[in-house]
């Protein structure tokens, strides 16, 4: 089998042109990229670099996606070349797989069932009292106003299940986590599972990367590596149409129409403050060329435990745990957290945790700086 060195691997990392590196194989995915489940964008940030660590994090069924990997594998790293590529801190890596293997030991990345059921069961509670609270005391001001909030957190409450599917966390065949997200976050949120799987997993590969990382760019380019329209529309119409058959009998459709914008006012405000908590104040920059494990913990913080912090942000306040082992079910990032903790100590890296209020007040004193920083561009300072 030919080898190659890290030397002539870094030079195909164009978009036409692109090798990869798992488990010290070189893999040519020019052509894979664009067939990719995830997107050609995400697979294609690791172009020229060793993908091991990420590619360990994504997938759950490895022996069904190596069988895809075998045709693109094109040789090897020389025996004299490190498995790391960019000097990438070889101890913290190996270190971190021996941690990864210490929580698959402990079973950490099955499911309960259970507990994803219950959870789905009081989102439909919710919605059952907010139906309930209009019928039987009408659709004046006050029943609104507590339906409305009653909505709102059923719905980011939707959001916070979608992601658990759409992490692959639930159940242990890939195809069924699909289905399920599909309908979570298409008949429950009326949103594309496709757009948001393009977006969000280009995320967890780099977070806090300059045009890696979707959500840290200036401008939103909503470009789908696989977008299926017709799929996405449908479940869009399932969505509007639960809720306008709910809600036109009461409030008539211009008003069911400014009900349910409402609705997503306040919601989007819950979902916006509970992802940013968690990686605002963090280092945003050009792409630095860490391990695995160093770049989640530069991108990323955690908020305080707590029963109400759990729900409230749907357990992404273990986000530092949650980037680290994406498909590991959320009620069991508690028991991992310790042990990410003791490797951060181990090699000096720092582990940080905030109180919930401390992690809102960071938000708003980024946004000031931010706002400084343009007033002091427009005046030229």
């Amino acid at each position: 089998m030919p080898t190659f060195r890290w030397e002539e691997i870094q030079k195909h990392s164009l978009r036409t042109d692109q090798w990869l590196v798992i488990d010290r194989k070189v893999y040519n995915i020019t052509e894979w990229s664009h067939r990719h489940p995830g997107g050609h964008r995400v697979i294609g940030h690791y172009a020229g670099e060793d993908a091991t660590d990420v590619f360990l994090a994504f997938h759950r069924n490895l022996d069904f996606v190596r069988k895809f990997m075998k045709p693109l594998l094109i040789g090897e790293l020389a025996p004299e070349e490190p498995s790391q590529d960019h000097s990438k801190n070889s101890q913290i890596t190996e270190d971190f797989r021996a941690l990864r293997k210490t929580a698959e030991d402990m079973n950490l990345f099955k499911s309960n069932h259970l507990f994803f059921l219950l959870y789905l069961a009081h989102i439909i509670v919710m919605e059952s009292i907010a139906w309930f609270t209009i019928f039987y005391f009408g659709n004046g001001w006050i029943p609104t106003v507590i339906t409305a909030f009653i909505l709102a957190t059923s719905q980011a409450q939707a959001g916070w299940l979608q992601h658990d599917y759409g992490h692959l966390s639930v159940y242990k065949k890939s195809t069924w986590n699909h289905i399920a997200h599909k309908f979570m976050i298409g008949h429950l949120k009326g949103a594309s599972a496709n757009w948001w799987n393009h977006r969000h997993f280009q995320h967890h590969a780099k977070p806090n990367i300059f045009h890696k990382d979707p959500d840290v760019n200036m401008l939103h380019v909503f470009v789908l590596g696989k977008w299926q329209p017709i799929e996405d529309l449908a479940w869009a119409i399932s969505y509007y149409a639960r809720f306008f058959i709910t809600y036109i009998p009461f409030y008539g459709v211009l008003g069911a129409i400014i009900f349910l914008n409402f609705i997503r006012f306040l919601e989007s405000h819950w979902f916006v403050w509970v992802t940013q908590m968690n990686h605002i104040v963090m280092e945003i920059d050009q792409e630095p060329y860490r391990d695995w494990f160093s770049s989640q913990l530069a991108a990323t913080c955690n908020v305080e435990q707590s029963f109400f912090n759990d729900w409230f942000s749907g357990h992404l306040n273990f986000q530092i745990e949650h980037h680290l082992f994406p498909t590991m079910p959320r009620h069991n990032l508690h028991k991992v957290a310790p042990l990410v903790r003791s490797l951060c100590a181990k090699h000096g890296i720092e582990y940080q945790q905030k109180p919930l209020l401390q992690a809102l007040q960071d938000i708003i004193r980024s946004l000031r700086q931010s706002g400084q920083l343009w007033l002091d561009a427009y005046l030229h300072k």
